[in-house]
């Protein structure tokens, strides 16, 4: 069985880390640098960078950006935002990322998916699905949360395994920045419903229970959080050493 992994997430706009609830309300959170430094220094497992405007604001990641963090890190590190075709990718690549999350242009234009899996490897393909519920059911939604799609989430997560993604970012855009632990109910849905690792995100609260809970109940392969690594509310090393205790099978500090 493969150790579960804790992973930060820079949530970057303007250079500058940020953090809100359900994806609103923004507020600094520090230099993602400094930060990606710390985290691997800490003992991370990986790193995820998110440009959370890019998307919207219809521009690339900012690759000057990426190449500073990947100098610091020593550890995976995946970067997604305002990716749309593979030279985004391979340029992101070639700026020292590891993995690439592609979400709202993998929606739109699915074939990507399968396109970089063959160009790159399917190790190198993250797909992030935020989901979010309508009427008692998950479905996809897009442009940082702010647009519903028509596809179910275990319908997606089906088909994008099929083209040959490597893994799943999953986040619950009803939990994301609440604190009050991960939506356990979709993150097991997902996880026992494909073969591939599944990165739960969104809601993880300064308490440990909450990463057991995903890892056991939710039978996520990883948790990505940032609040509460960002703020110094449940640093990495102090979770790493509550999850031993809990045993939970996770790489040591």
């Amino acid at each position: 069985m493969l150790t579960k992994r804790i992973i930060p997430c820079l949530d970057v706009k303007d250079g500058q880390t940020v953090k809100g609830v359900n994806f609103e309300n923004l507020k600094y959170a520090g230099d993602p640098v400094e930060l990606a430094r710390k985290y691997s220094q800490e003992g991370a497992d990986e790193l995820v960078f998110l440009d959370i405007t890019a998307t919207n604001d219809g521009r690339k990641t900012t690759l000057d950006m990426v190449e500073r963090v990947a100098r610091q890190v020593f550890i995976p590190f995946t970067v997604g935002g305002g990716i749309r075709s593979i030279d985004d990718i391979r340029a992101l690549l070639l700026a020292g990322a590891d993995k690439v999350s592609l979400n709202t242009a993998a929606v739109a234009n699915p074939d990507l998916v399968a396109e970089a899996a063959g160009k790159f490897g399917s190790q190198c393909v993250v797909v992030a699905v935020d989901a979010k519920r309508f009427d008692g059911e998950f479905y996809v939604v897009v442009n940082a949360g702010r647009k519903k799609t028509e596809k179910k989430v275990l319908d997606w997560v089906e088909e994008v395994e099929s083209l040959g993604a490597g893994e799943i970012l999953l986040t619950s855009m009803d939990a994301d920045g609440t604190q009050k632990g991960f939506d356990l109910e979709l993150t097991a849905l997902v996880s026992k419903n494909t073969n591939l690792p599944v990165i739960a995100s969104g809601g993880a609260g300064p308490d440990p229970d909450h990463f057991a809970d995903v890892f056991t109940t939710g039978a996520a392969d990883a948790a990505l959080a940032a609040s509460i690594f960002h703020f110094g509310t449940l640093p990495v090393p102090e979770l790493k050493r509550a999850l031993i205790r809990k045993g939970v099978d996770i790489r040591s500090v």
